[in-house]
């Protein structure tokens, strides 16, 4: 027992040296530290003196030199306490915690430095050995919690709208009226297409632009007051809190703004359900969502990230990716609904808007994140457009099936353009648009065309339109044998052969068919109206024979009424075809021309020629006019009404009086 007290006096003794030692340093503060450290690590037992000179501290808990010595290490300890008092009365009269009284938006601006100051004191207690250290401890985990609260606060009250006439007008009101389903989609997507008109047809403002969106996303002088708040918490070891109420809100505020350009959070199911028209529209907005997102809303957010936590470089790669990832995944997962929807040619260029919208922001988001993250995010988004490309090419040869397998037998009165080479033609002038894509996408030929089509230096594209183009043309021949009468067969051939290779002509398609393939449709055409004339006219013309007549105008006998049966024979026939012909329809102007000029170089000099041999015969006795009912110029009068289309003329055709 006398052992043990002895052995106590004897440390006490060594204590007591020691801090003699220490205050007769006192006049160096430096000189004290270094002494502290050389006792303390020369013998365990003197560890706890340096309890009683804490190691240096921010300047707001740091004690004047006069009173850290002079008064010995009772008045140390007395005044670190009456400064932890104060800080902690500061910290106190905060709480509870209340959304409607922020510090930051008290009536006196010096308050939350005032508060800061408050924190950095018992932050600075708080991580020093001291007999103090448990009580600052404590305070600290209230100041943080009310500071965790004011940054929630801060991000949300001062979070910068994607754009507003009013700037008072809550974040949450502002929105995208919904769709409405479009007419007949032949119509509509071409005509969206080239006009960029709304979804109801009207020219109202539907959507935001890039220009309108802020750069920042959170007002610049409240980021200040975030780095603030977020250095105190990173340094007293709430990262984890801070990160937590960093993605919750921010993660929010990417989803509205999503909401606000017209993408909204929908499951697989629902958009395989959904009626086209209104899936068109949702296709359409996250078309013009894509580029917004990740060309400005996450380019922000990243640069809020880098400006709020400066001070831990991995809570700052953190926060963003945990509050990105899921605005990315959500547009990410549209797209792959859309994907693996079922294939329908009506859905084709809205895939490839979405592919091609997707691979040009793809590069962009690549570079935004690190780590696992970037590796997630980039597998991700190559997976969609995979599976993007495998619907563009699934469709295309679905739409190559739909060519084929359309087996209508409506005849379209007059020979008429065809509604499916308009449709297939304005359908196939848009995959021009998409050329770069395209060549890439079909350059394996898997898309249900023929890949060998057409020469050897024929892009991918070219190909697959040859292959459309063929399919159409025969198609086209189909439903031409519908027609009983043989001009009229080769009238509905020109019109619609024309009008394919008038929209091949006038567009990128021709670069992607050559003029070898304009030539050689032009001279169909050709030979289809030399068909047509042989079809129509022959017999007319066979009238005007001179079988059986001598071909010399001198008649003899039951001979003399053969060229007036034959004329009578040529007016009925002409007659007959004018009535018919006026009611086709040849709608190119240049084609309508050429076919009436053809006719008449053809019928006219005939005609000219066997009156004129046969006149004496024709014109003998009382009812010579009955015989000749037609001049040469009354016939030519009316091969011009023919292919009108019209039945604005007479049925009969009448001598000019």
């Amino acid at each position: 027992m006398a052992a043990a007290t002895a052995q106590v006096d004897g440390q006490d003794k060594v204590i007591a040296a020691a801090q003699h030692i220490v205050k007769s340093l006192a006049t160096s503060k430096n000189a004290a530290e270094d002494m502290i450290r050389i006792l303390s690590g020369f013998d365990n037992r003197l560890s706890s003196i340096s309890a009683l000179f804490p190691s240096s501290a921010p300047s707001a808990a740091a004690v004047p030199e006069d009173d850290m010595y002079d008064g010995g290490v009772d008045a140390r300890i007395s005044t670190l306490e009456a400064r932890l008092d104060e800080a902690e009365q500061f910290v106190l009269q905060w709480e509870p915690s209340d959304a409607d009284s922020s510090i930051w938006d008290s009536s006196s601006p010096e308050i939350p430095a005032e508060y800061l100051s408050a924190v950095d004191v018992i932050l600075s207690l708080a991580s020093t050995p001291s007999i103090l250290r448990g009580r600052a401890e404590s305070v600290l985990q209230i100041a943080m919690a009310r500071l965790e609260d004011e940054f929630a606060l801060l991000l949300v009250r001062n979070a910068v709208p994607l754009a507003s006439d009013d700037p008072q007008v809550p974040f949450r009101q502002l929105s995208v009226s919904p769709p409405s389903e479009y007419d007949e989609f032949a119509t509509s997507i071409h005509d969206d297409h080239l006009r960029g008109t709304n979804l109801d047809g009207s020219n109202r403002r539907s959507s935001l632009s890039a220009d309108e969106i802020s750069s920042d996303l959170v007002l610049p002088e409240p980021v200040a007051d975030l780095e603030d708040i977020a250095d105190r918490m990173i340094r007293a070891g709430y990262g984890d809190e801070l990160r937590q109420v960093y993605v919750a809100v921010r993660r929010e505020f990417l989803a509205e703004c999503l909401a606000a350009l017209g993408v909204e959070k929908i499951s697989i199911e629902e958009v395989q359900k959904m009626e086209w028209g209104i899936l068109d529209g949702k296709m359409k907005r996250w078309i013009h969502a894509v580029s917004i997102v990740v060309t400005r809303l996450l380019s922000a957010e990243r640069r809020t990230c880098d400006q709020i936590f400066v001070q831990s470089e991995e809570l700052r790669e953190d926060c963003f990716a945990e509050a990105a990832k899921s605005c990315v995944l959500e547009l990410l997962n549209f797209g792959d609904a859309v994907a693996m929807g079922q294939r329908s040619s009506h859905k084709l260029f809205r895939i490839l808007g979405m592919y091609e919208a997707l691979a040009d922001v793809a590069p962009k988001l690549e570079v935004l994140f690190l780590g696992d993250t970037k590796d997630f995010i980039d597998e991700e988004t190559k997976g969609v457009l995979t599976r993007l490309g495998d619907a563009v090419r699934g469709t295309i040869a679905e739409f190559g099936n739909c060519i084929q397998g359309e087996t209508s037998r409506k005849v379209l009165q007059g020979g008429e353009i065809h509604p499916l080479t308009r449709y297939v033609m304005n359908y196939i002038g848009l995959l021009a648009d998409y050329s770069t894509s395209l060549n890439s996408l079909l350059a394996d030929g898997v898309y249900g065309g023929d890949c060998s089509a057409g020469s050897a230096d024929m892009t991918p594209l070219g190909r697959c339109v040859l292959s459309l183009i063929t399919y159409l043309e025969s198609n086209i021949e189909e439903k031409s044998k519908l027609y009983e009468d043989g001009g009229l067969h080769y009238i509905f051939l020109m019109n619609n052969i024309l009008y394919i290779v008038q929209k091949v002509k006038d567009s990128e398609l021709k670069k992607l068919l050559g003029d070898t393939w304009v030539r050689k449709h032009r001279a169909q055409i050709k030979q289809f109206s030399t068909y047509y004339l042989r079809a129509s006219w022959t017999k007319l013309l066979s009238c005007l024979k001179d079988d059986g007549l001598g071909g010399n105008g001198n008649l003899l006998g039951t001979s003399k009424i053969i060229p007036k049966e034959r004329l009578k024979n040529f007016y009925l026939t002409f007659e007959e075809i004018y009535r018919i012909q006026t009611g086709w329809k040849v709608p190119d102007p240049e084609l309508r021309e050429d076919l009436k000029m053809l006719v008449l170089e053809r019928v006219i000099p005939a005609y000219h020629a066997y009156v004129g041999r046969y006149r004496g015969q024709l014109e003998g006795g009382r009812q010579s006019a009955k015989h000749i009912k037609y001049t040469p110029e009354d016939l030519e009068d009316h091969v011009l009404h023919l292919f009108e289309g019209s039945q604005g003329f007479p049925n009969t055709p009448r001598r000019k009086p």
